[in-house]
C-alpha cells in the first residue's frame, strides 16, 4: 500500500440497497480496528469476543468511526474508505428499518446463510452518554457500532467459533462515494468536530 492515497467518505444514498444489508462471521476481519467486506491488509485486528459461551453469544465491534479502510478497485485504483460517525448512525437505522438483524452469513459467501443466528444487541458508542466500549474491548471511538450475536447453530459454534476458526464481524453492503478528502482536511474534520462539540 503507497502512501498518501486518496481519502473518500462513504455514505448512504436514496437507493433502498444502499447500506448494511448483511453481516458475516469472518477468520480474518477486514479492517485495522473495524469490521467491514473488505480486503484484509495485515495489521492490528480487533476480534469478537465469546462474552458469554454457555449461551453461545459473540459481542464485538461493526463499524468503527471515522477509521480509514484500505481498498483497490478498478474505479478508484489504490484508495482509503471511512465512515463517519452520522453516517453509521443513518447505516444502523436503515438495517433496523428493514429488520435486517438474522441476515447473517460465513466469509461473506451467499451460499452461508447458517439458521439460528441472529443479533440481539446494538448499541453506538457515545461517552458523553456514558455509553462506552464494553469491558475486554480496547476503547473504541464515539459514533462506533457494537453489537451481540446469539448463535442457536450448533455446527456454526462447534465448529466454526468454538475452534476460533472465525474471528470476527464484518459488515457488507451498498455505498456512495460522497467526496475525496485529503488526509489533512481529514484531521481538520476531526478538530472541528471536537470544537463543536459532535464527539
Amino acid at each position: 500500500m503507497t502512501p498518501n492515497l486518496p481519502i473518500y467518505r462513504l455514505a448512504l444514498n436514496d437507493d433502498p440497497e444502499s447500506g448494511v444489508d448483511y453481516i458475516a462471521l469472518v477468520d480474518d476481519p477486514a479492517i485495522r480496528r473495524q469490521f467491514m467486506a473488505f480486503k484484509s491488509h495485515k495489521s492490528q485486528k480487533l476480534r469478537f469476543l465469546a462474552t458469554n459461551p454457555d449461551q453461545q453469544i459473540v459481542s464485538g465491534p461493526l463499524m468503527l468511526a471515522d477509521m480509514c479502510i484500505f481498498r483497490d478497485d478498478p474505479i478508484h485504483g489504490e484508495h482509503l474508505v471511512y465512515f463517519d460517525a452520522q453516517t453509521i448512525r443513518q447505516i444502523i437505522l436503515r438495517f433496523f428499518q428493514k429488520g435486517l438483524t438474522s441476515n447473517i452469513n460465513l466469509m461473506h459467501l451467499p451460499d452461508a446463510k447458517p439458521e439460528g443466528i441472529y443479533m440481539f444487541e446494538s448499541f453506538i458508542i457515545d461517552s458523553s452518554k456514558g455509553i462506552t466500549t464494553p469491558k475486554g474491548f480496547e476503547t473504541l471511538p464515539d459514533g462506533s457500532w457494537f453489537g451481540s450475536f446469539k448463535i442457536d447453530n450448533v455446527d456454526v459454534w462447534n465448529h466454526f467459533i468454538k475452534t476460533g476458526e472465525l474471528k470476527g464481524f464484518s459488515v457488507e453492503g451498498f455505498f456512495s462515494y460522497q467526496k475525496e478528502i485529503s488526509r489533512e482536511e481529514m484531521q481538520v474534520e476531526e478538530i472541528m468536530k471536537v470544537i463543536e462539540g459532535v464527539i
